[in-house]
């Protein structure tokens, strides 16, 4: 759920949506009912009705964090959770939603072909992505079986590390996202991104009881893009992540 409504400027970019301005909500059964996960993007205005109409219907919230350095206007990710009827579960998200600028589904830019060497950042990192509302998505899941709540959660339930790239121009593109860390990897993985001249933006948890406990750290950095892959890939290779 794109936030296209959002004029939102960091680093002196405006940035798409896609590169770190997505709300999303997934589903997956758990006994008679589900589990949803989600990540809400809110800005500062939105947040308190936002807040008290998910606890008004049973979602909870279980992380309040920025992904973005110094950015305007302010905008707050907020990871939500609940359990039971499905269908309950997405009636309060979208009458939460409805309280925000969030646009009705349909309303996001089209996919156009890249200005970026998206051939060269697949070799780089050796994990492809795709295209979407104008920037490069690379999403490479963890190798060992996440557990929380007494399910497995696949990686679109959010367990895998998002790397995305915004051509921003006479070849550069920024890049943004999150490492998914086991407690272990964190300080190798931020030794290769300040290696690399990649800003570490946030370090926190998005989950409350998952196994092993996950430790998620957001990136910042505008360069040549093949550049800064290779700095990515450095720092994958601090992780346990499916590469070959």
């Amino acid at each position: 759920m794109p936030r296209t409504d959002l004029p939102v400027v960091s680093g002196g970019l405006r940035i798409k949506p896609a590169l770190a301005l997505g709300s999303w909500l997934a589903f997956m059964p758990k006994g008679a009912g589900a589990v949803a996960m989600g990540d809400l993007v809110l800005t500062e205005r939105e947040y308190t009705g936002v807040i008290a109409r998910l606890q008004q219907g049973g979602v909870g919230q279980t992380a309040v964090h920025k992904h973005l350095p110094e950015h305007s206007p302010a905008v707050w990710w907020t990871h939500i959770h609940a359990e039971g009827d499905p269908v309950e579960i997405a009636r309060t998200v979208k009458a939460a939603l409805a309280l925000t600028g969030t646009p009705p589904e349909g309303s996001g830019a089209a996919t156009r072909e890249l200005a970026l060497d998206t051939a060269a950042i697949r070799r780089t990192l050796g994990h492809g992505g795709k295209v979407n509302g104008g920037v490069y998505q690379v999403s490479i899941p963890r190798a060992e079986i996440i557990r929380a709540g007494g399910i497995e959660l696949p990686a679109s339930m959010g367990t895998a590390t998002a790397l995305n790239f915004q051509p921003t121009g006479r070849g550069r593109a920024a890049i943004n996202g999150d490492f998914v860390m086991t407690a272990a990897e964190v300080q190798p993985v931020i030794a290769a991104l300040k290696a690399n001249a990649i800003q570490v933006v946030a370090l926190h948890n998005h989950m409350l009881d998952e196994e092993p406990r996950l430790f998620f750290m957001h990136f910042w950095a505008n360069d040549d893009p093949v550049m800064l892959a290779r700095g990515l890939r450095a720092a994958l290779d601090q992780t346990n992540s499916t590469l070959p």
